[in-house]
């Protein structure tokens, strides 16, 4: 079995651009792959377009790990979050072909599901005016759809530092959304990275009354030493991990027990072998693992099968249940991304159901994605109203 065939489509939503790779055999078995890389959609599509004939067409499928390295060390650079995720990608939808070809989900080739169900947590739900009423009718909302987790970043503009009447306002919201939802649903607040690591200490020792499940990036991406000086300093999990794109870049995390939780990006990081090994180091170091999701229906049931066999599974990550409407062909407005694909298990009580296969067991709507192309924009989490998730041109939402 061989690829012969390398097809890209873009699903353009008010905030997202989600890249769908198609892989061809010539038997005619279709793989799939799906990621969505923040502000970088074109140069996704060239770095693609570049590849396909050096790395990828004439490939068989299952040999996977030489196709991996090959992209890795082939262009004598670096490998960045462009070449990565575009790694992702192509392994992905040899992942789907593999599945496909032997008649079996891609979890039973992973070594089998650990569990039967996957627990969900919402993200992306608080696209309202931030004000602690907005959020907490949002975070109720949330939690009557069966969710018993949520996460949300409160923390608007800020950058770097600060004020004592903005740390307050951030603790409002945030009790706001516990107040709502009780103690019996997960809140996991996300910093993105927006401080060093003595206001990330001082925001983190504020929220500690409201019991958060985990702070998340509370600084740079790439600093263990911050990070665990962090963690060190407080009572709540740290978690981190989603801008790492190889295990090698997770180890310094690892070896210094800078957090307790990692999140690994599969489209991101390589794929899906890449997160799978990152996943075992953090079983051995003691570690959590919550894969970080912030793609569409493809993507979403590539991690379920991956979660299904981490023994060391948090929860898992999803945004597409509070996508914007938008138009869609032959039908009334809806959630594109729900609508682009069928296949895909949903939450239903708080958790996802094992996805069936055979590969990732989804099959995408092609006329849908092809009527909500590219959109240009810029998604800034440091611009005003950014929470609301309209940046991209053309939004509907």
């Amino acid at each position: 079995m061989r690829i012969v065939d390398l097809e890209v489509l873009v699903l353009g939503t008010s905030w997202r651009n989600l890249t769908f790779l198609k892989l061809t055999t010539d038997n005619g078995l279709v793989g799939l792959g799906e990621a969505r890389l923040t502000n970088r959609t074109e140069a996704l599509l060239a770095y693609l377009d570049a590849v396909r004939d050096r790395y990828i067409l004439g490939v068989d499928p299952f040999d996977t790990e030489r196709l991996v390295r090959t992209m890795i060390v082939g262009d004598q650079g670096r490998p960045g979050e462009v070449v990565t995720t575009a790694i992702a990608l192509v392994e992905m939808a040899c992942w789907d072909l593999k599945g496909k070809a032997l008649g079996v989900p891609v979890y039973q080739l992973l070594g089998g599901a650990v569990r039967d169900s996957i627990p969900a947590y919402a993200n992306g739900w608080y696209r309202v005016d931030r004000t602690p009423d907005a959020f907490a009718e949002a975070a109720r909302k949330v939690a009557s759809l069966g969710y018993r987790g949520l996460k949300l970043d409160p923390f608007g503009t800020m950058l770097g530092s600060l004020s004592s009447p903005e740390l307050a306002e951030v603790v409002r919201l945030c009790e706001a959304v516990r107040a709502a939802v009780g103690p019996e649903v997960d809140v996991f607040i996300d910093m993105h990275s927006r401080f060093g690591v003595a206001d990330a200490i001082r925001v983190i020792r504020a929220l500690e009354r409201i019991d958060p499940g985990w702070v998340e990036e509370p600084v740079d991406p790439l600093d263990a030493n911050g990070h665990r000086r962090v963690a060190d300093a407080v009572g709540v999990p740290v978690a981190t991990g989603e801008r790492l794109y190889h295990r090698s870049e997770f180890l310094p995390f690892l070896e210094q027990r800078a957090c307790a939780i990692l999140q690994p990006d599969l489209t991101h990081c390589c794929g899906l072998a890449e997160a799978k090994a990152i996943a075992s180091m953090a079983e051995a170091f003691g570690m959590l693992v919550a894969p970080h999701n912030v793609a569409g229906p493809v993507a979403m049931a590539a991690n379920l099968h991956l979660a299904a066999t981490l023994p060391n599974l948090r929860i898992m990550e999803t945004f597409n249940d509070f996508e914007a409407d938008s138009p869609l062909p032959g039908r009334p407005p809806g959630n594109p991304v729900l609508a682009a694909a069928s296949g895909c298990p949903g939450v239903v009580d708080g958790a996802f159901a094992l996805p069936r296969g055979p590969g990732w067991g989804v099959e995408l709507d092609e006329e849908i994605i092809r009527s909500l192309p590219f959109r240009p924009g810029h998604f800034n989490i440091f611009s005003p109203d950014w929470h609301k998730r309209r940046a991209l041109g053309g939004a509907t939402g």
